[in-house]
């Protein structure tokens, strides 16, 4: 599943990595979130694949709304929200069809994953060092279940969304929750713990995420919106998880240590935009 808006030379990149996916067993479906520019369209029919469809929405539903609704269009056992200006590795779909043969409890599959610019050149921001100091060890398939995945997630979610493969049956009847746009990966994937659901990381390398600035999380976070979602969110969970019986989980949501230190190292760039209202609330969310 393809949720689409945005750069369509990108979005043509993505769907040409799934169309070099070595095996040939999968179905591509772009989901067009009314995108002004007809191309994606055109070039889509163009390529006269059927295992590609795309599919326009009849009015904007949003970030949230369109993931919701690519969920309800999944047919297979099997799916990921690949991001438009992501790429898959050829070895993709065999990675990941391989761990959940492998793990048959799976509900969620993580490969390994490199990091780009807009170039398409590999890279490593501060970010993303951080992100894989927090991450479990990838040398082996490592299997992770419970209050200790949630633990892990909420001290940072290492995890790259675009990147996931999710078991339809376990994934489908939770789905995103509605009202967010920073935070719905990381609420997904905090629902599907305390459903039992099981998370499957895999040491080999099968997709290309895309780091630029003008991401919906880059952009928010600059003004500020980002950390005003974050704040109710982690202070909902928090609560979420004292109700469940998950103490630790309950404590590391309270503590939102990496979501605070993200804020922080935000601060000079709203101040250099004289940005003022948002530098406020930058502040108050890494103290508060």
């Amino acid at each position: 599943m393809l949720p689409y808006y945005g750069d369509v030379e990108l979005m043509k990149q993505a769907v040409r990595s799934v169309l070099a996916q070595r095996n040939p067993d999968w179905r591509l479906v772009v989901v067009d979130d009314c995108y002004p520019d007809p191309e994606a369209g055109r070039w889509l029919a163009e390529l006269a694949d059927p295992r590609v469809e795309y599919l326009r929405n009849e009015s904007q539903l949003g970030v949230n709304g369109n993931f919701r609704r690519c969920v309800e269009l999944v047919r297979a056992p099997y799916f990921q929200m690949l991001g438009g200006d992501d790429v898959l590795e050829p070895n993709y779909v065999d990675v990941v069809l391989a761990v959940f043969a492998q793990h048959p409890d799976a509900a969620v599959v993580s490969p390994g994953v490199h990091v780009i610019d807009d170039s398409g050149a590999v890279v490593r921001p501060l970010g993303d060092r951080i992100k894989s100091m927090l991450a479990p060890s990838a040398e082996k398939s490592t299997v992770l279940v419970g209050e200790t995945l949630a633990v892990g997630l909420l001290h940072g979610n290492w995890t790259y969304f675009p990147s996931l493969a999710w078991r339809t049956e376990v994934v489908a009847p939770i789905s995103f929750r509605p009202g967010l746009e920073v935070a719905l990966d990381l609420a997904l994937l905090l629902d599907l713990a305390r459903a039992g659901g099981v998370l499957v990381l895999a040491p080999e390398v099968a997709f290309r995420y895309r780091r630029h600035t003008e991401s919906v999380s880059s952009v928010r976070a600059v003004d500020g919106r980002r950390f005003d979602e974050e704040r109710d969110f982690f202070a909902e969970e928090a609560a979420a998880f004292s109700a469940h019986g998950w103490p630790r989980a309950a404590r590391a949501a309270r503590g939102h240590l990496t979501s605070r230190l993200n804020a922080i190292v935000t601060i000079p760039a709203a101040l250099a935009g004289r940005q003022w209202p948002a530098a406020r609330r930058l502040v108050r969310h890494a103290l508060g």
